[in-house]
């Protein structure tokens, strides 16, 4: 008879939208696996702070098992304003540096709520939180990194870190396309480098430097993706570091939105353009991503010019920055939302046949998962990459370009008209949408039961970083 054996799970994601729902995600994929397996039971604590804890709790009303531990976030921290403890809530996104130093003054809570916690088996924490591997050490509980990016944009940083291809002194100028050495049939340019290359000292610089150095005491890293999305580049990690678990899609699982009541107004508005045999485009950039009102409202005229249906949620009173005019313009072809939606299920939706995106990687993997193709904009952090693997390496999508090739730079209205048309009724986006509904399958797949590649990799994440936790408490 097989014994019955139980894990006790603890996730720690850092202070960001994007950050937190895939681990949260992720608990809900623990809870499932063991739930399918008779002989292993789970039990999942996420740690939070009390201004995130309302929104973590509303995600995971559908999984009451899990349980939500609120810290006290620090307060009193230069340049930081009073009650800010998420970063779409700063003033600006220079202010990652010392929000992020804030947090470890979180450790001490942390540590003593580990003391009294139930035994834990293994912690998954955001690689941000740098400070969690010294914690974790101290209780002998294996650590899982977390930085919610996939291993094709991981290999290119390491490649170009390893090669130093943007330090010597000839090193080209921020819009020069390189070629990677260890993938020579990449190219990028220094700007599409916002992460994990930063060698001018300062704060910055110190920061990095302590996120690398904990991961040399962590157990490995745990990645949203699926092995056949990125087979080369996850290879390439796990050659040059510590193991990755690709675990991923987890936008998978999350409940379908069975609504029993009245349908939200863009719902409806998706549901006639369905009945009318009209495509839409679906346009959002995230939490995080700003555009300027210059910009907004090149976009604005760009998708007018295009006369492509699209539903657009923004945070900006585009109707304040436009004039009434406009919404008139688009009354039948374009919807402008500015509440909080479901993205799921707007990507769901039969309707949606493009994403103009910002390509964070939540966003990108959802779009794939639902074999909807993308009309890539990046912006900042290492959403440069994600554009070039959707485009480049997987073929899912088209690319918006600047037009000086910078990532800040201007974006025409031609630029955009020209792109969407080219996504939506062109050759590309053809190609695209063809390639796009292959990679939904193998996603699907990815997390079949007992065969999925994520599903195996979670099999293992459970015997081996459980075995380590025993050893560590059999040699006390």
């Amino acid at each position: 008879m097989a014994v019955s054996t139980h894990h006790h799970v603890v996730l720690f994601p850092y202070m960001s939208k994007g950050h937190t729902i895939p681990l949260l995600q992720f608990g809900r994929l623990l809870l499932s696996h063991c739930g399918k397996e008779p002989t292993i039971s789970v039990t999942v604590t996420v740690f939070t702070t009390p201004k995130n804890q309302p929104f973590v709790s509303e995600f995971l009303s559908k999984t009451p098992e899990i349980k939500v531990i609120s810290l006290p976030f620090p307060g009193n921290i230069t340049g930081i304003p009073p009650g800010v403890e998420s970063t779409d809530k700063l003033p600006s996104m220079s202010l990652y540096v010392p929000f992020t130093r804030a947090t470890k003054l979180l450790q001490p809570f942390v540590e003593e709520t580990l003391k009294n916690l139930p035994q834990v088996s293994f912690m998954v924490s955001d690689g941000f939180l740098w400070w969690t591997s010294e914690s974790a050490a101290k209780f002998k509980i294996p650590r899982l990194l977390f930085y919610g990016i996939n291993s094709y944009a991981s290999a290119v940083c390491m490649s170009v870190f390893k090669h130093k291809l943007f330090t010597e002194p000839d090193t080209k100028s921020d819009i020069e396309p390189v070629a990677v050495p260890d993938f020579p049939w990449i190219q990028v340019k220094k700007c599409d480098l916002n992460i994990g290359t930063t060698t001018v000292p300062g704060p910055a610089l110190e920061l990095f430097t302590d996120q690398i150095m904990s991961t040399s005491t962590s157990h490995g890293f745990l990645v949203n993706s699926f092995y056949e999305l990125e087979s080369k580049f996850v290879d390439y990690t796990n050659s040059n570091r510590k193991k990755s678990w690709c675990v991923g899609p987890l936008c998978l699982t999350d409940p379908p939105n069975k609504r029993v009541s009245t349908k939200p107004v863009w719902i409806r508005w998706l549901d006639r353009k369905l009945e009318e045999g009209r495509p839409v485009l679906y346009v959002a950039f995230g939490t995080q991503a700003e555009l300027s009102n210059k910009q907004l409202m090149e976009l604005a005229l760009g998708l007018e010019d295009s006369k492509v249906n699209f539903l657009w949620v923004t945070r900006k009173d585009v109707e304040e920055i436009l004039g009434e005019g406009f919404k008139n313009r688009i009354r039948e072809s374009g919807m402008i939302v500015r509440d909080w939606v479901d993205q799921w299920e707007i990507l769901s939706h039969e309707s949606v046949n493009g994403f103009l995106s910002h390509c964070g990687w939540n966003s990108a993997q959802e779009s794939i998962c639902v074999g909807v193709p993308l009309l890539a904009w990046p912006m900042m952090a290492e959403q440069p990459l994600n554009a070039k693997m959707v485009v480049e390496e997987i073929k899912v999508g088209v690319r918006v370009e600047t037009e000086d090739g910078s990532l800040e730079g201007f974006v025409t209205r031609e630029e955009i008209t020209q792109k969407i048309k080219e996504l939506m009724e062109g050759e590309t986006g053809k190609i695209a949408r063809k390639n796009v509904k292959e990679y939904s399958k193998m996603a699907q797949a990815a997390l079949v039961e007992g065969t999925g590649s994520s599903w195996k990799n979670l099999d293992l994440i459970l015997q081996e970083l459980c075995k380590s936790r025993e050893s560590n408490v059999a040699n006390d």
